[in-house]
């Protein structure tokens, strides 16, 4: 006996996987991640028995429902599985998939169109940060097709624009939750940060690389994984989140001088694993240290004049534009961080798992 789900495959920005309704999966959160673990095979190293991809950025699942704050318009929950383990993380935010969020609650009749262009306020509930996500809905349907282009995705789609309100402290206590811009640990220096994405950032000559070694070459550097990996440990305490073994968090990233005419070059490591892109609150929190006085991108990266700065994040497979707004009053709080991303619908239908994980709400005392 097999039990069915509904859910809608997507993908968002540069990652994707299944999303669902909240009300067609179970209430009870740890019954919850048993269903999840059995969609996405997880744990085995390919996902050989799910809709995994085998990789953490298709490891990802979105779950939606209608608003209950005031003012906004749909709650998005996010969860991080990993391939070969049995971990599901609803911790940290994404925003490659939040991409796909107002996309899919179109489709599925949550919310319906405003025009050409719709606009709605998500709010995350991993980490409570809000965001007015919009998106082209001609005719009153959402439009996929369109010229945007982001790299790490082949081809054009419809441009998806997030801006986001409020992302200093989305995990940490603030914006840097050490209180000061660089800090050091074993003697490296770092500087802790989250503005959407707790991580760390350290000079990639500070650890005898160059910043633009393949991802091929960072994933098999068992050396530099190890030191990533001590320093990730001890900068969990120092950043309050304490004992960070067993979480997603912080992501951990090398910086580099631009070479593409770029802000700064960058290879992120999501934790273990070196990202081929660079997660959409990745670039974010990157973005905000460049303009931050006294942090370790200083010096390094290449900054545009202006309260208002357009900050290139690359990457190994291009870069990663993020607006960023400063305060008049004070250009060391950014107000404002924007980005583009794209989606699209590549699948509807019911996904299958064993009964003996969950026999479905029929079982959980809803009438036949």
């Amino acid at each position: 006996m097999q039990t069915s789900i509904p859910c809608l495959f997507m993908r968002g920005g540069t990652s994707r996987g299944p999303f669902f309704l909240e009300s067609d999966l179970p209430a009870d959160a740890a019954l919850r991640d048993k269903v999840l673990l059995a969609v996405m095979g997880s744990p085995h190293a390919r996902q050989i028995d799910g809709l995994g991809g085998g990789h953490p950025l298709t490891s990802k699942v979105g779950i939606v429902r209608s608003g209950t704050a005031p003012g906004v318009d749909l709650d998005f929950l996010f969860a991080q599985l990993q391939p070969d383990q049995d971990s599901v993380d609803t911790t940290p935010n994404c925003g490659n998939m939040l991409a796909a969020v107002v996309p899919f609650a179109l489709e599925r009749g949550l919310v319906t169109a405003r025009g050409d262009t719709t606009t709605l306020r998500v709010l995350t509930q991993n980490t409570g940060m809000q965001c007015d996500i919009t998106v082209r809905t001609p005719g009153g349907r959402m439009e996929y097709a369109g010229e945007a282009r982001i790299d790490g995705v082949p081809g054009t789609a419809s441009p998806i624009a997030i801006n986001f309100l409020d992302t200093a402290g989305s995990v940490c206590s603030g914006l840097l939750p050490t209180g000061r811009t660089r800090d050091a640990i074993d003697g490296l220096e770092v500087t802790c940060i989250d503005n959407g994405m707790p991580m760390v950032l350290f000079r990639a000559a500070d650890v005898g690389r160059t910043g633009t070694e393949s991802v091929e070459a960072m994933n098999g550097d068992a050396g530099l994984k190890a030191r990533i990996e001590a320093l990730r440990l001890k900068a969990g305490h120092l950043m309050g989140l304490g004992d960070v073994a067993a979480r997603n968090y912080p992501k951990m990233c090398l910086i580099a001088p631009p070479g593409a005419g770029g802000a700064v070059g960058t290879r992120c490591f999501i934790p273990h694993v070196c990202h081929d892109a660079i997660g959409v609150l990745a670039a974010v929190t990157v973005a905000t240290a460049c303009v931050l006085e006294g942090s370790v991108a200083e010096g390094l990266a290449v900054v545009p004049a202006g309260a208002v700065k357009t900050i290139a994040v690359e990457h190994p497979t291009g870069e990663f534009s993020v607006e960023l707004e400063l305060d008049a009053a004070d250009p060391q709080k950014v107000v404002r961080a924007a980005l583009l991303r794209t989606a699209r619908l590549l699948m509807k239908g019911e996904v299958m798992i064993p009964a003996s994980v969950w026999e479905g709400p029929l079982w959980e005392g809803t009438p036949a």
